[in-house]
């Protein structure tokens, strides 16, 4: 029986300052060394990586999968109740399925 493959679908790299310090073409490389076909990165709020991780992974020849992760709250951020910080939220993560 074959191993199942493994797709790594929430990673931070260099560009995530406070939760990672993988270099793009270094993960890229070693993701293609340990026989994934792909690897995804989320970043929180943002995707500031996404076209030099692309670029890495088409170079080391795995798939790059984009994602972001963002935080989902109550009420609205328009609100200004001056409460502080709440702890009701949740942590989503997202992947895109499609260039658009």
């Amino acid at each position: 029986m074959a191993a199942p493959e493994f797709v790594h679908l929430h990673l931070h790299t260099e560009f995530s300052l406070l939760d990672g310090a993988c270099h793009l073409d270094e993960l890229a490389k070693a993701a293609k060394e340990m026989g994934m076909k792909a690897m995804a990165i989320t970043y929180h709020g943002a995707m500031f990586g996404a076209v030099g991780w692309a670029a890495a992974c088409n170079k080391a020849g795995i798939k790059p999968i984009i994602g972001c992760e963002s935080y989902v709250a109550l009420g609205s951020r328009l609100e200004k109740s001056g409460g502080g910080i709440s702890n009701a939220y949740n942590h989503l993560g997202m992947i895109a399925t499609t260039n658009e």
